[in-house]
């Protein structure tokens, strides 16, 4: 039996070593790296002048604070936890920004190789569900488990090859908050304070600001991401331009969305097929009058969203998602299916509002008090796993309806790669509406993919065929420039019921080599 006592006092210690050792690499070493705009020999100076860290206490916690000139309203709050996977050095803390608002992230290092390898943003949706559902649920170093006392070791977490940032964006979502309770509720409002929160954690660790970096989002993020990725580019052409040396280039090499909502007007229509016609069918008569009713709400939700896409506006896009989620969403949701995963029915007094039970153990354990000092989080705050309220906000703002696929073009045209994937199992953002919007989407692929044929896909890591590729450029030799993957019995959070294969598909993407190596 193990004596309370000494195990409390070891971990105290454990945490105390952690933050003694933590000093931010820009202090340690003045790299210079291509990754900076302007020319090669002002970069040491510059590094210099532009960059500042000093430690600060703040709620009981000693910080680094990283501040950059270029950045006057914002500030990088990093303190250095031992929770999750003890074998990789890991930072969380908060990027401040001067309106009152702040953005919980935690990142950990690659089990391979942290300098070689690529850097990773990952995003969950909602809106306003923590990215650490992410983590803890689907692909990160640790899995939460034992009624969220506890967690445990993930094999195939993400950061086998590569580095992994979690951050919970907009403001009010997960440990992020802000000092008078004001919300963010439209999803480009967000970009620019996730540029900022880049530039600030690749000043202070640069070892990772030459690496490769990908944007992943998972459903609502597919409205999300896009709009980050924009940002990231539009910022790396000013840099090219201007030649602005103390500032740093992100690598942007692909977005990837996971079971996303990006383009409403095609993945709304999509619903009535996937529900009455899809792998799982939800009704067992697809001309019954449930279809029927489906089908026939259609035509005037398609409609709302043109107005929508075309007059940008709460008036007219807030009007789209009344009717569109009244009459397809609700009718299907009410009968007891798991929307999430059709092949389970959802008891929400047993199985929680969103259908699954574990994700409650998240918020036990992320509301632990050792888990919050550990990750440098202010005693008095409470973790949401999802915050219904700013849901609700972006609904009354029609955020949902907007088209955020109309900004991938010019970055794939770019060469930004775009990966789409979607558990077959999955209603809300079904695989249907994604396959079908990637297929209408105009760019120099585009001709390419569309007669892409789909080829069966077997991780490399087991015995069974996981899904389907369509896959555009690239010429067979890389894992291509649109890439689509159907990923068979997964849900809308496919990493965590094919942790296996996910792992597989992410791997071969980020190392750009073919899906299906026979292809």
């Amino acid at each position: 039996m193990y004596d309370l006592r000494v195990l409390t006092i070891l971990f105290a210690l454990a945490q105390v070593l952690c933050q003694a050792v933590f000093v931010p690499e820009q202090l340690k070493q003045l790299e210079q790296s291509d990754a900076y705009g302007g020319e090669a020999g002002a970069q040491t100076m510059f590094q210099q002048v532009a960059y500042e860290s000093r430690s600060v206490v703040q709620d009981g916690v000693t910080y680094q604070l990283v501040t950059h000139p270029a950045f006057e309203a914002y500030q990088l709050r990093i303190t250095e936890p031992c929770l999750c996977d003890p074998t990789v050095k890991q930072y969380s803390g908060y990027l401040d920004i001067t309106n009152g608002k702040h953005l919980f992230f935690w990142f950990f290092e690659s089990r391979r190789s942290p300098a070689e390898d690529p850097l990773t943003l990952w995003l969950n949706g909602g809106p306003g569900c923590s990215s650490v559902t992410g983590l803890l649920f689907e692909l990160g170093p640790c899995q939460i488990a034992n009624d969220g006392l506890n967690t445990t070791w993930n094999e195939f977490s993400w950061n086998r090859h590569s580095n992994m940032i979690f951050l919970d964006q907009p403001v009010n979502v997960g440990y992020s908050y802000s000092d008078d309770g004001s919300e963010v509720s439209t999803t480009p409002a967000a970009a620019n304070d996730v540029y900022a929160f880049l530039q600030l954690f690749l000043h202070a660790f640069p070892t990772y600001a030459a690496a490769p970096f990908h944007v992943a989002a998972e459903s609502y993020g597919g409205t999300y991401a896009p709009h980050i990725a924009a940002v990231l580019f539009a910022k790396n052409l000013q840099l090219q331009e201007q030649g602005t040396p103390f500032l740093r280039r992100v690598r942007l090499e692909s977005v990837i969305l996971a079971n996303g909502i990006t383009d409403p007007y095609v993945q709304m229509a999509s619903l009535p097929d996937y529900v009455c016609e899809g792998p799982y069918p939800v009704y067992g008569d697809p001309h019954g009058p449930e279809c029927r009713a489906l089908r026939s709400a259609v035509p005037t939700c398609q409609r709302l969203i043109s107005i929508c896409y075309d007059f940008d506006s709460p008036l007219t896009c807030a009007p789209a998602q009344s009717y569109c989620f009244k009459n397809l969403f609700d009718p299907v949701i009410q009968s007891g299916i798991n929307p999430y995963d059709v092949r389970k029915k959802c008891d929400r007094e047993k199985d929680g509002a969103l259908c699954y039970v574990s994700l409650d153990w998240i918020q036990t354990w992320m509301n632990n008090p050792a888990t919050r000092r550990a990750l440098g989080v202010n005693p008095a705050l409470t973790f949401q796993s999802c915050n219904t309220d700013m849901g609700r906000a972006f609904a009354a703002n029609g955020d949902g309806m907007r088209n955020s696929a109309r900004l991938l073009p010019q970055l794939i045209n770019s060469g930004v790669r775009l990966l789409v994937y979607a558990g077959n199992a999955d209603m809300g953002c079904n695989f249907m509406g994604n396959e079908a919007w990637v297929t209408r989407l105009e760019n120099r692929f585009h001709d390419e993919f569309e007669q892409a044929k789909p080829i069966l896909w077997t991780p490399l890591t087991a015995d069974r065929v996981a899904g389907e590729v369509r896959t555009a450029g690239g010429g067979g030799y890389t894992a291509g420039n649109v890439t689509f993957v159907q990923i068979y019995e997964a849900g809308h959070m496919a990493p965590h019921d094919q942790p296996d294969a996910l792992l597989d598909l992410y791997t071969r993407w980020i190392m750009n080599v073919p899906l299906v190596m026979d292809a």
